[in-house]
């Protein structure tokens, strides 16, 4: 469909960037920089939703809608296999079983880090249950792997801790996910500039999901056109294949048949 689209689960997104609902100062604001991000997949926590639709006027379920976008439910706040499984259940029922879902298993409400013990478990009783897992987890290259073997669908390893805005801070193992995994690689966590989202980009990331850096910027419509851009030139940058890096200088033009003073 696209000329060169990320490709989740079989379905075709032009978007590269994914992006999430929480922190914003209300709904509308978080809607208007959705729509100007032009992300196609949108995460929404199901912890932090009311069920029930006649209790959640506010809901930014009433904004985000399945004709507009893919939504993606989440499982934050969990600390458990057993805790994620019932929430990833209650999100497929919440979005007439739509089988697509981001698996959070968190080690501790402080560094919000992956548990991955627990993510892998989970992982597996997902994909037993028919959910198209994507899956948050640590940038150690041996989980990445199994996460795969699993069958989910998306590996999605963090840049630095949720919201701390401190970038990629392992680029190496980032690398080696990349080079290794078959299935997407999408960035998630710790981004906090534009810049940071055209680096992951032209790694080699096949996308980038943030949250924070968009929804506490100054102007969070403003940043999130920055970080769509973003992802659109370090993707152009990643395909159209940089130079190598030299240590010493190379002229740009030939010396080949210049002339001498």
């Amino acid at each position: 469909m696209f000329k060169d689209p990320l490709v989740i689960a079989g379905k075709e997104y032009r978007s590269r960037l994914l992006v999430g609902t929480g922190k914003y100062i209300n709904e509308e604001k978080a809607f208007e920089s959705i729509k100007a991000s032009k992300s196609e997949i949108v995460t929404v926590a199901i912890r932090r939703v009311e069920l029930d639709s006649k209790k959640r006027p506010n809901s930014i379920l009433n904004f985000v809608s399945p004709e507009q976008f893919t939504i993606l439910p989440n499982t934050a706040g969990c600390f458990s296999a057993k805790e994620a499984i019932r929430i990833a259940c209650l999100g497929r029922e919440l979005l007439n079983g739509e089988s697509l879902v981001k698996l959070e298993v968190l080690k501790d409400k402080e560094t919000l880090l992956p548990l991955m013990d627990e993510t892998v478990s989970a992982a597996k009783e997902l994909v037993n249950l028919g959910f198209k897992v994507m899956v948050y987890c640590t940038d150690e290259l041996d989980y990445a792997l199994t996460l795969e073997d699993i069958g989910c669908v998306a590996i999605m390893p963090l840049a630095s801790p949720i919201g701390s805005g401190q970038g990629i801070i392992n680029p190496e193992a980032i690398e080696k996910i990349i080079e290794k995994i078959s299935c997407p690689v999408i960035i998630d966590a710790g981004i906090g500039a534009a810049s940071e989202v055209t680096i992951a980009m032209e790694m080699g990331c096949d996308g980038v999901l943030l949250n924070t850096a968009i929804a506490k910027a100054k102007d969070p419509i403003l940043m999130a056109e920055a970080m769509r851009d973003a992802a659109i030139s370090g993707r152009k940058s990643f395909l159209a294949g940089r130079i190598p890096v030299k240590k010493n200088a190379n002229p740009s033009s030939p010396m080949k048949g210049i002339v001498n003073s």
